[in-house]
């Protein structure tokens, strides 16, 4: 199973920074590539089965928020 998530905007640069060190982490039944240039930002998530992409799904994109927040917040 494979979802591509893809996010284009302000703090793109940001998400993907943040998140390309997690996506050298194992986790279990998962391959995780994180990339994309300037204002865009790619998560590429293989996964073995649907538990396995749903929780790689959740994981990243709670990251990913966390990031855009944080970025939002220092950056008042």
């Amino acid at each position: 199973m494979r979802a591509v998530i893809t996010y284009e905007g302000e703090g793109a640069g940001v998400v993907r920074e943040a998140l390309r060190p997690e996506a050298g982490r194992e986790i279990p039944r998962t391959l995780i590539s994180v990339g994309g240039a300037g204002d865009r930002v790619e998560i590429n998530v293989e996964a073995d089965d649907t538990p396995a992409l749903r929780a790689a799904l959740n994981s990243y994109l709670r990251w990913a928020q966390v990031a855009l927040d944080v970025n939002r917040t220092v950056s008042v």
